[in-house]
């Protein structure tokens, strides 16, 4: 986008423009209400309830303090203002006027936090239902199928749509047509339909098809939605006990990208990333870290397009990590680990090479060598004179799970389906570089006299390739193993809207995105490629 501004993703309730967070008990109501004029950067209205960039960061907020500061909600509704529109979907003004890097970033950011909504239902006992009780098209519709159950008002012409293909030149780029077919059950022909007719579907039509599960009268909407969130809290299985106290998330502290716990030093092409382990008695340490490193990765992802290259390293004592390990179906660590796997597979669909150095002083083990593993290498340096070691524990054998459902071992020897369970009898000691080359947990293990060299050759080979064939490259080698809905996603995110929005189709001068609303044609190139 031409003036693209510096992105901070730190925000909190006090300072939302788009959307209120109400608290009713056991209900949490989650309204949009965008302010038309607040863009995350100038240049267009965000009308209709559409939404950009701000937007997306104050309902992944949202979405997360529920989980944390509000531990006695069990269902959350997602509505919009009453008197407008539910949602319009993603603001069409922004898009044209967005390079390419920032639409695709944009859309992947999206995504996530519509995972982190299907996360919340299944792993943290709050319930999402969508209220549609105005029009949801596009995105709008789009954020109502991340939640479990969708309620639409039936008024006669109130709709729900997917009109990308037919008015826009693009595909429902944050996972509408996978969980039309795979999560709902649209029949394929029936989900053809839908995405090709521009004025979508209302009332019994679109319960028949499947696209929501009820309509309701608008005289009794808010009544039976209520109904609706009770019911959904009481069926929901909290993952914290009655009781539980509130998990505060202060505002996130940076200068620059350092943090108290993660620091960042960008180069040329490369970023040095290092993760600080925890000092004596930090209690607080795994949250802190995780929210940075959390906030680092967008950041960076979103700030720092041409840095290729991350280098990740580690610095503390392994003992002391374990020690704060997330125990699981503990208030609040089960919901720290939820938060870190979330990280974690942030970081697995970030289109940057990932290296990890293991060195003197580093402290890769347990949750802190997943990190390792999310990456496309690891170099661990092997001297005698300076021993270096990593070490197994829990989190690594499925407490994180990838987008495809595996531990990021299961994924690595996933042509080795035995290798898992031998590894597991590995954990609890310390592995050293010669037996981690030789159990597969590292890619490499030079010497001292050539770890400089051999790291340095690396990044440079990295830097010397092309970026657009890189990330093809690690986004297919980094999933291996079953496909899921996830996976399919992201998957096609990259593959298809990434390609679709760079077609003249779509982004070019006489293209949809760009002739939207002027009463013009698009003009598309008819060869089919």
């Amino acid at each position: 986008m031409t003036g693209q501004p510096e992105v901070s993703f730190d925000t909190d309730p006090g300072r939302y423009r788009h959307l209120r967070l109400e608290i009713d008990g056991e209900i949490a109501w989650i309204v949009l209400e965008v302010d038309e004029g607040a863009g995350i950067v100038p240049g267009y209205d965000l009308k209709l309830n559409s939404y950009d960039l701000g937007v997306d960061i104050e309902l992944h907020d949202a979405v997360q303090r529920l989980r944390f500061e509000h531990p006695e909600v069990g269902a959350v509704v997602v509505t919009g203002a009453p008197g407008g529109v539910f949602c319009a979907g993603a603001n069409i003004r922004m898009l044209a006027r967005s390079d390419h890097s920032w639409k695709v970033n944009f859309c992947k950011f999206t995504n996530e936090t519509r995972n982190a909504i299907e996360d919340a239902t299944a792993h943290s006992g709050q319930t999402y239902l969508a209220a549609i009780n105005g029009t949801a098209a596009g995105g709008g519709y789009e954020l109502a199928l991340a939640c479990e159950r969708i309620i639409l008002v039936d008024d006669g012409s109130t709709t729900v749509s997917l009109p990308e293909v037919p008015l826009l030149g693009v595909l429902p780029g944050t996972g509408g047509l996978t969980r039309l077919t795979d999560k709902r059950g649209v029949r394929k022909d029936l989900a053809d339909v839908f995405a090709t007719r521009s004025e979508g579907v209302r009332g019994r039509v679109a319960v028949e098809w499947g696209l929501v599960d009820e309509v309701v009268p608008r005289s009794r909407f808010e009544e039976v939605v209520r109904v609706r969130a009770r019911e959904a809290a009481a069926r929901s299985r909290p993952a914290r006990p009655a009781g539980a106290e509130p998990v505060p998330l202060p505002p996130v502290r940076s200068e620059g990208y350092v943090y108290g716990t993660v620091a960042a030093e960008p180069g040329e092409h490369a970023v040095a990333i290092t993760v600080r382990g925890p000092e004596a008695g930090d209690e607080g340490w795994f949250l802190r870290m995780t929210r940075e490193l959390d906030d680092l990765i967008l950041r960076l992802r979103t700030n720092e397009p041409e840095l290729g290259t991350w280098v990740i390293r580690t610095a503390g004592d392994i003992d002391a990590v374990l020690a704060h390990e997330p125990r699981a179906g503990v208030w609040p660590d089960e919901e720290v680990r939820h938060f870190y796997k979330r990280t974690l597979k942030r970081l697995d669909v970030t289109s940057r090479s990932l290296i990890a150095l293991i060195e003197p002083g580093s402290c890769f083990a347990g949750p802190l060598l997943e990190l390792a593993l999310a990456c496309d290498r690891q170099y661990m340096l092997d001297d005698p004179g300076r021993p270096v070691a990593i070490q197994l524990s829990r989190a690594n054998f499925g407490d994180h799970p990838m987008g495809n459902g595996l531990s990021r071992l299961a994924a690595r020897f996933h042509a080795e389906p035995g290798r898992v369970a031998k590894l597991e009898q590995e954990a609890g000691r310390r592995i050293g570089a010669g037996e981690a080359l030789e159990l597969g947990l590292v890619t490499f293990a030079p010497d001292d006299l050539d770890w400089d060299d051999e790291v340095r050759l690396a990044l440079e080979e990295r830097a010397a390739l092309s970026p657009d064939a890189l990330t093809g490259l690690e986004a297919n080698l980094r999933f291996a193993g079953p496909e899921t809905m996830e996976t399919k996603i992201f998957a096609r995110l990259a593959a298809w809207q990434n390609w679709i929005f760079t077609r003249p189709g779509a982004a070019g001068p006489e293209g949809a995105l760009r002739r939207y609303g002027t009463g013009r044609r698009p003009v598309y190139d008819r060869k089919r490629a």
